[in-house]
C-alpha cells in the first residue's frame, strides 16, 4: 500500500501528466453531466414510468443503454454516445479490405490518408446518427413520452439534430482525451458509461443483504468482483513471448573475423488479442430476436418462453423447465391414483402411488419402456424428473396400455 501511495505522489509531481489527468477527468464530468440532459419535447415523468414498468437490463435495449451509461433511457442529448462513431470507424475498417480506395490510404497514403480516413469517419458519423436519431425518435414516441404541445415535425427535426451534435460533441470529447489527456478517449468513454451504474448497484445490493442479515455474503461478493477483475487484468495483459535470435555476423578483419552471437528478442503474442469485442457481437447477436418480437408483437413477447429464454440468460432455461413441469403436473393430477405433493420444484415432480394395484417399482419398469425416467424413493413415493419434452397425455396413453 505504501508503494502505491508513493507511485501515485511521484505521478502528481510531474507536471504534464498531472495536467493529461486533470484534462481526462474534466472532460469525463463533462460526457456525464451531458447523459442526464434531457431532450426538448420529452416528459420524463412518463419516460421514467415506462423504464420502470418494463426495466430489463438482458435486452438489446438494455445493452445499449449499459453502452450510454444510461442516456439512452434517459433520452438525454448523448443518448446515442459514442456508438455511432464506432460503428462508422468499423465500416471504415472493413472497407480497406474491399474497396482499393480505402486500401490505399489505409496502407501507402501515410500521415495524410490516416487524415482522410478521420474526415471520411466522422461524416459517415454523422449520416449513420441521422438514421439512427430517427429511429430512437420512434421508440421514444412508442413509450408516449413526446409532450402533446409540440409540433411533431418540430419535435423530429430539432431532436434529429440535437442528437448528432451529441455524438459530434461524443466524438469531440473522446478525441480530446486522447490527444490532451490520458490516451484511448473513445474507450475511456465506454468505460465510463458502463461503470457509471455501479456506485448505486453495489448501494442496492448492500442495501438488500443487510436487510436479509448477511452482510457475510456482500462482504464475500465483493472479494469475489475483486477477484474477477484482477484475473480480467492478468489476461488482457499476458502475452506470450515468442523468442526469436538473428543470423550471426563476422566482427574484424577477414582471417582474423571472430564470430558474434546473434542479437536475441521475442515477439510479443497476446493471449487474449480480440478483447471482448467477440462476447460484445455475440450477445447483440442474441438479443436480436427478442427485440424484434417485442416491437413486433408485446402479447407474444410477454407469453413466450422462447423470447424469455432469448431474454434472461441466467435463468431462462430454468422457466422454460419449470413452466413445462408445471404442465405436466396438472396433467398427472387428472391420473386417480397418483397425489402430488403441493411444492413443485424446478424440473422434479413428487407423486405418491395410492392405488393398491399399481406401486412406485411397477409404474417405474412401465415408464422405462417407454423411455420415461422415474425414480423410486419409497415403494409408494415416485420422483419425475423433466429430461425432455414429455406430456400427460403420453404417461396417461403408458399406463392404459
Amino acid at each position: 500500500m505504501k508503494r502505491f501511495i508513493t507511485t501515485l505522489k511521484n505521478i502528481w509531481s510531474i507536471t504534464e501528466l498531472r495536467n493529461r489527468i486533470l484534462t481526462t477527468l474534466i472532460v469525463l464530468v463533462v460526457y456525464r453531466f451531458g447523459s442526464y440532459i434531457v431532450l426538448p419535447g420529452v416528459i420524463p415523468a412518463a419516460l421514467d414510468a415506462q423504464n420502470a414498468a418494463g426495466d430489463k437490463t438482458n435486452d438489446l435495449i438494455g445493452l445499449i443503454n449499459s453502452f450510454t451509461g444510461g442516456a439512452f433511457k434517459n433520452a438525454s442529448l448523448l443518448a446515442l454516445g459514442i456508438m455511432p462513431y464506432i460503428t462508422s470507424s468499423i465500416v471504415i475498417q472493413l472497407l480497406g479490405f474491399a474497396v482499393p480506395y480505402f486500401q490505399r490510404l489505409q496502407q501507402k497514403e501515410g500521415e495524410s490518408g490516416r487524415k482522410k480516413l478521420n474526415q471520411i469517419t466522422r461524416l459517415l458519423t454523422v449520416a449513420v446518427t441521422l438514421v439512427q436519431g430517427s429511429g430512437y425518435l420512434t421508440y421514444i414516441s412508442t413509450m408516449g413520452a413526446i409532450d402533446p404541445a409540440i409540433p411533431k415535425a418540430i419535435f423530429w427535426f430539432s431532436n434529429i439534430i440535437i442528437l448528432a451534435g451529441g455524438t459530434v460533441l461524443s466524438m469531440w470529447l473522446g478525441e480530446r482525451i486522447t490527444d490532451r489527456g490520458i490516451g484511448n478517449g473513445v474507450s475511456l468513454l465506454i468505460t465510463v458509461g458502463i461503470i457509471a451504474t455501479l456506485p448505486s448497484a453495489l448501494g442496492f445490493e448492500f442495501q438488500a443483504q443487510l436487510e436479509n442479515n448477511a452482510l457475510l455474503l456482500f462482504v464475500l461478493e465483493m472479494a469475489l468482483l475483486f477477484v474477477i477483475i484482477i484475473l480480467t487484468i492478468m489476461v488482457v495483459q499476458a502475452v506470450r513471448r515468442i523468442q526469436i535470435q538473428f543470423a550471426r555476423k563476422a566482427v574484424g578483419r577477414e582471417g582474423s573475423s571472430l564470430p558474434n552471437a546473434g542479437a536475441r528478442d521475442y515477439i510479443p503474442l497476446k493471449l487474449n488479442a480480440s478483447g471482448v469485442m467477440p462476447i460484445i457481437f455475440a450477445q447483440a447477436l442474441m438479443f436480436l430476436p427478442s427485440t424484434a418480437m417485442q416491437f413486433a408483437s408485446a402479447d407474444a413477447a410477454s407469453s413466450s418462453s422462447f423470447l424469455i429464454a432469448l431474454n434472461d440468460f441466467e435463468s431462462g432455461i430454468l422457466i422454460l423447465y419449470h413452466m413445462r413441469t408445471l404442465q405436466l403436473a396438472e396433467g398427472l393430477r387428472k391420473i386417480s391414483f397418483l397425489k402430488l405433493q403441493d411444492h413443485i420444484q424446478t424440473n422434479i415432480i413428487f407423486a405418491e402411488v395410492v392405488d393398491e394395484k399399481w406401486n412406485a417399482g411397477l409404474l417405474s419398469e412401465k415408464l422405462k419402456e417407454k423411455g420415461i425416467c422415474i425414480s423410486v424413493w419409497t415403494p409408494r413415493l415416485i420422483r419425475l424428473v423433466l429430461h425432455r419434452d414429455i406430456y400427460d397425455e403420453h404417461i396417461i396413453q403408458i399406463i392404459r396400455a
